[in-house]
């Protein structure tokens, strides 16, 4: 049994099937890939994961426990955490204030934007959120405010906020979706070292196929709101049925 397990989940939004009978199991410390052309569901499985959709129907368990019917923050105290598609990061505060807020989080269940100031005299807070920036190479930019930096900076910051939480299973939608090559390639060096740490599951959405490619241990393909086929990156790669999903060809 994986530390993920989602079992015949269906999603339907009126007329539309978004999700048809899901299955998808993510082993413990691995990185699995979700892939499929666009309208696949891809976005709509990840969101009832993380209790922002609730599936018609099926079941969605973390490390043995339901995520069904609890609040996204509550999902997050479980121990999993999301890189959204676009950055979301506090552009007004500076990079080390926007680590102090996951690390209150962390801590508390909750933050309030208004005890930052305090928090940043909390030396055993402070000494972590720095720690973590040093890992990912940001410290020297922990002054900065974080609108001013790059999409590739503050995509490393945003995953630097996730990581301080010490999650068991960091989900990501597109981390490199609008990157040049070369903040991409950035990213996936950021995520192989996060990878070769040990001790975190990663489920992956992504369009660019040589970050899937580069960092996945399984992929699953989906197409109209269905698993396709789940198989090992040398497998995917010219699946037929992979093919016909993409290309429109004749398997």
């Amino acid at each position: 049994m994986g530390i993920l397990e989602v079992k015949d989940v269906n999603k339907r939004f009126g007329g539309l099937q978004a999700l048809g009978n899901v299955n998808l199991s993510v082993a413990d410390n691995t990185v699995h890939a979700i892939i499929g052309p666009n309208g696949a569901g891809k976005s709509t499985l990840l969101n009832c994961l993380v209790g922002k959709l609730i599936p018609d129907t099926g079941s969605v368990m973390f490390a043995g426990q339901s995520v069904l019917g609890r609040k996204p923050f509550e999902i997050n105290q479980m121990g999993i955490s999301r890189v959204f598609q676009t950055p979301e990061i506090f552009g007004d505060l500076t990079v080390m204030e926007n680590m102090m807020i996951p690390c209150l989080a962390k801590r508390d269940g909750s933050f309030r934007m208004h005890a930052i100031e305090s928090v940043l005299d909390e030396k055993a807070l402070r000494e972590k959120a720095e720690s973590m920036l040093e890992e990912v190479k940001m410290l020297d930019k922990r002054n900065m405010h974080a609108a001013s930096m790059s999409r590739g900076d503050k995509r490393r910051l945003e995953m630097a906020m996730c990581l301080v939480q010490e999650p068991r299973l960091l989900l990501l939608d597109e981390p490199t979706a609008g990157m040049a090559r070369a903040d991409t390639n950035n990213t996936i060096d950021l995520l192989k070292e996060i990878k070769a740490r040990g001790n975190i599951t990663m489920c992956i959405i992504e369009h660019d196929m040589h970050v899937v490619f580069s960092l996945a241990d399984r992929i699953t393909v989906l197409a109209q709101g269905t698993p396709l086929v789940e198989d090992t990156p040398e497998n995917i790669k010219g699946h037929p049925k992979v093919r016909e999903a993409y290309l429109g060809e004749s398997a």
